[in-house]
C-alpha cells in the first residue's frame, strides 16, 4: 500500500507543485492580505516554472499535468489581476476585468490546443509586478500605468501570433529559467536594480510587439 502510494506521489510531483503554487494565494483574502501581493507573485512564478522543470527532468509530462498547470495559471493570474485592480479603485478594477477575460480565453484555448505557450498571461503578471515596484521606487500613483498594462497585455494575450523575443520566452535552460526568477527577487529586494531589470523585461516585450506588428504588415 505504501509502495503504491509512493509511486503515485512520485508520478504526481509536478502536479503537486502546481497546486502548491496557488494554495498560499489564500493569503490575499485575509485582513491586509494585499501586503503579500509581491512575494506571492514571485512565489507563484517560481512554482509555475518549477512544475514544468520537474515534469521534464523526471520525465513525468502528461496531458493531465499540462491542463492542471493551465488551470492553476488561470486561478493565480485571475486572482492577482482582480485583487490589484480592485485595490486601486473602480476604474482600474473595471479595466482589470477586461484583462481577466483575456486570461480566461487564453487559458481555455490552451486547454483545447497544444500550440499555445501561455507566456502572455505570465508576462502580464510580471508587468504588473514591475509596475508596482516602480511606483514604490519613484513614488507615483500606479493606476494609469496599470490600466495601460492591462489593456496592452489584453491584446497580446488574445492574438494568435507568437512573441518569442520576450525574456522568459528566450529562457530555454533550467539555469536561464532560474535566473529569470533570481532577477525578479533582486528587483524586489534591491530597489536600485528595479528600474534596470524592469526596463529589460518591458523593452523585450515591446520589441516583440513591434516585430509582430511588422510581420502582420509585411504578411
Amino acid at each position: 500500500m505504501l509502495k503504491r502510494l509512493g509511486k503515485v506521489t512520485y508520478k504526481n510531483i509536478p502536479n503537486i507543485v502546481s497546486i502548491l503554487g496557488i494554495l498560499p494565494l489564500a493569503l490575499l483574502f485575509v485582513d491586509n492580505g494585499y501586503k503579500y501581493i509581491i512575494p506571492l507573485i514571485i512565489y507563484n512564478n517560481i512554482m509555475d516554472d518549477l512544475d514544468g522543470i520537474l515534469a521534464t527532468k523526471l520525465k513525468l509530462k502528461s496531458d493531465f499535468g499540462a491542463k492542471l498547470d493551465n488551470v492553476c495559471d488561470a486561478v493565480a493570474h485571475t486572482l492577482f489581476v482582480m485583487v490589484i485592480g480592485m485595490h486601486y479603485g473602480l476604474i482600474c478594477g473595471f479595466i482589470s476585468l477586461i484583462a481577466i477575460v483575456a486570461i480566461l480565453i487564453r487559458v481555455v484555448s490552451r486547454l483545447t490546443s497544444s500550440t499555445g505557450t501561455g507566456s502572455p498571461t505570465n508576462e502580464l503578471i510580471r508587468h504588473v509586478f514591475f509596475t508596482l515596484l516602480l511606483a514604490e521606487f519613484f513614488g507615483f500613483d500606479p493606476v494609469l500605468l496599470l490600466i495601460i498594462v492591462f489593456l496592452i497585455n489584453t491584446i497580446s494575450m488574445l492574438w494568435p501570433y507568437p512573441m518569442p523575443y520576450m525574456i522568459r520566452s528566450q529562457a530555454k535552460t533550467v539555469f536561464a529559467v532560474g535566473m529569470v526568477n533570481v532577477f525578479l527577487i533582486l528587483a524586489w529586494l534591491w530597489p536600485i536594480a528595479t528600474p534596470i531589470i524592469a526596463g529589460c523585461f518591458i523593452f523585450a516585450y515591446l520589441y516583440s510587439l513591434v516585430k509582430v506588428f511588422t510581420k502582420m504588415e509585411t504578411g
